[in-house]
């Protein structure tokens, strides 16, 4: 059987453009011959749709939909089309919403299976909207028994996860065991570091387990904060891989299940990339897709001669192109002469526009209006925090003229631990690295930088300053970057305790002030841009934490 794997970028709440594009890769499937085209999980609607579930109009329009898909089936009658739409069912109880994948062919639906397991952790929240499947059963198709499944129906195998199990059914083993003699999952898997092998590796696990040929449809594109890296591939019953999507990227592949990997018999390789490759892509995919799916078309980046901004720069220019991006510097009283000239070298090296529009005078009369107010008090944060603001309004002022969307530049690490400033530098409509700890940041750098220097020398190898007083430093308020970032992984994303922290070896004095501070910051994170996520545990909608709270 030839199945064709459609993976796709579709843009949330646009239905008859997902419809149009679906309809594109089904004509293509039907020349190449295919008996089957896949696309992912909820595709009409694009991932996640979030509360646009809640609107009958919005079902209403979905269901319209897939009618007209019904009928375009006559048009191919060859090739089916198996696709992800949330789907009204009639329930006693329960929300009366399904998650379903649809088999469609011949002008009618041949088949509806609903996803059987509803995960509600991390960024996901599928029990708000959809009741879980009952059962799963294959269904007859082309000479083959399809076993279908949708995402989180394929994360629970028990040998897999022999210590985390979140639910007490394996919905791929009830196909497998029901008689099926192909497994297709389709899926909205979510990017993050160290995942595309996880996801791999299971797959394939499921493929040797059952001696079934495999055929994996993940989405790709960001949405919001999440970017879907793609990565759909299909195995056959040994778990030989016989074909891969890249990530990143649209991509459309035929695969035939039951031939061998390739004429001598042997496996084609798993692809995937080191770290910091992987996020650099992922972040540029993350600005075209936010920037594009919102109405943008330019950015603008607040150029401070630190690494920070020169990274998220040089991935804006990637993703929009350098003409589409304006990078401004800011000197005040305390910038250094560097800061000013390795941005304006940066700008050059990129081909970027780039401005430099001081804010002494301004400063000095933010400081001059005050000074009575202020009078006996001393010098402190609020004079550093005025200079972050002025940046923020002058910033914010060219995005509202020119239709620019600003870019925030605060890493993961600043986030955490509230380096960062209200109406300052957290301003902006994105921020590009605030799930990118700070070493992080060091080895994206060195990434852009792989074949030629993009970003100077001198931007990489300065300490990290803000510049908001005389030759202040990050350390002299922070850990040591890398002290601080194992910190902020164990107690983030591993959620351990500061006891079990400390008796990793890490100085207790350190690891409380690193705690404290992350818990008293959360007002500050909740007030800025959406983040894009990268990690295992980002801030914002994967991270519930209360705000008025004690502990």
């Amino acid at each position: 059987m030839k199945i064709a794997i459609a993976q796709c970028n579709p843009v949330v709440g646009d239905i008859e453009a997902n419809v149009a594009k679906a309809v594109d890769a089904w004509s293509r499937a039907a020349q190449a011959g295919a008996s089957l085209i896949v696309f992912s999980e909820l595709y009409l609607t694009g991932y996640p749709p979030k509360d646009l579930l809640e609107k009958n109009w919005f079902i209403d329009r979905i269901e319209a939909a897939l009618d007209d898909l019904v009928r375009r089936s006559l048009d191919y009658p060859a090739t089916a089309i198996l696709i992800g739409a949330p789907l009204r069912w009639d329930n006693p109880a329960g929300k009366g919403m399904a998650n379903a994948a649809l088999l469609i062919g011949g002008g009618k639906v041949l088949h509806r299976q609903a996803k059987s397991l509803l995960p509600t952790y991390d960024v996901f929240d599928e029990a708000r909207y959809f009741d879980p499947a009952a059962d799963a059963a294959p269904v007859s198709f082309g000479g083959e028994m399809l076993g279908i499944s949708i995402c989180e129906d394929a994360w629970n195998d028990p040998e897999f996860w022999p210590q985390r199990r979140l639910y007490d059914r394996d919905p791929i083993e009830e196909l497998a065991r029901g008689g099926a003699t192909v497994l297709i999952n389709i899926s909205a898997s979510p990017f993050e570091m160290g995942k595309v092998e996880t996801r791999y590796r299971l797959i394939r696990n499921h493929a040797v387990r059952f001696g079934l040929p495999f055929v994996y449809v993940n989405q790709v594109g960001a949405n919001d904060e999440l970017i879907f890296d793609g990565g759909s591939m299909a195995l056959d019953g040994k778990g030989a891989l016989l074909s891969q999507c890249p990530a990143f990227r649209e991509d459309f592949a035929i695969v035939d299940v039951k031939q061998a990997p390739n004429e001598a018999g042997t496996p084609a390789a798993f692809v995937s990339q080191n770290r910091a490759a992987s996020v650099h892509d992922a972040l540029v995919l993350g600005i075209r897709d936010y920037l594009g799916k919102c109405g943008f078309s330019k950015a603008v980046v607040g150029l401070s001669g630190g690494i920070d901004s020169a990274v998220t720069c040089c991935l804006a220019a990637e993703a929009l192109g350098a003409e589409n991006v304006l990078g401004i510097s800011m000197p005040s009283p305390y910038s250094s002469v560097g800061s000013v000239e390795d941005s304006r070298l940066l700008a050059a090296n990129l081909c970027v526009p780039f401005k430099v529009i001081p804010i002494a005078d301004i400063y000095h009369a933010y400081l001059f209006s005050l000074e009575m107010h202020f009078d006996g008090r001393k010098t402190d944060v609020t004079e550093e925090n005025l200079q972050a603001r002025i940046r923020g309004n002058t910033l914010m002022a060219f995005s509202n003229k020119f239709g620019h969307l600003l870019l925030s530049t605060g890493n993961k690490s600043e986030m955490a631990t509230g380096y960062c400033t209200l109406y300052g530098d957290m301003s902006g409509g994105l921020s590009v690295l605030s799930d990118v700890p700070k070493t992080l940041v060091y080895e994206l750098a060195e990434y852009i930088n792989r074949e030629g220097e993009v970003i100077p020398r001198a931007i990489i190898e300065k300490a990290p300053s803000a510049e908001l007083r005389p030759d202040q430093k990050d350390q002299d308020t922070l850990p040591p970057y890398p002290v601080l970032d194992a910190i902020l992984q164990l107690y983030i994303e591993e959620g351990q305790s500061a006891e079990a922290i400390v008796a990793r070896g890490f100085e207790a004095e350190t690891v409380r002030w690193v705690i404290k501070t992350v818990n008293r910051s959360e007002h500050k994170r909740r007030q800025a841009a959406p983040g894009l996520k990268v990690t295992t545990k980002a801030f914002g909608v994967g991270r519930r934490m209360p705000v008025a709270a004690r502990y």
